[in-house]
């Protein structure tokens, strides 16, 4: 019995050593109220000048629609600037989002 305890208690401690480093939730929930299709979307570090690559990837975020976007990176920073490219070509930017705490975006005309 002992044995079964000794068990119990190394796989807790193992346990408290592979929990996540950080508790932040990375989930951002991107809406389009455009009027126009959302075909490209990026999400990058706020210190940093180059876009990751695509969110959106070959989806296509039509006017009304919404898609839930995991922006972590793995840098464990919050702020977080955001692209839209929409089908008539324009862009919208918007800088330092804390991705930590807003977990809605929207973007209106």
């Amino acid at each position: 019995m002992i044995k079964k305890y000794s068990l119990v208690a190394a796989a807790a401690a193992l346990l408290a050593f592979v929990a996540p480093a950080s508790a932040n939730d990375y989930h951002v929930e991107i809406v389009n109220k455009t009027g126009m299709a959302l075909k490209h979307f990026y999400a990058s570090v706020t210190a940093t000048d180059d876009w990751e690559e695509d969110i959106l990837g070959r989806d296509v975020l039509d006017d009304g629609e919404s898609f839930v976007a995991n922006i972590d990176d793995g840098s464990g920073k919050c702020m977080f600037d955001f692209k839209g490219v929409f089908e008539n070509g324009q862009f919208l930017v918007q800088r330092n989002i804390d991705v930590c705490q807003v977990h809605t975006y929207t973007y209106t005309r």
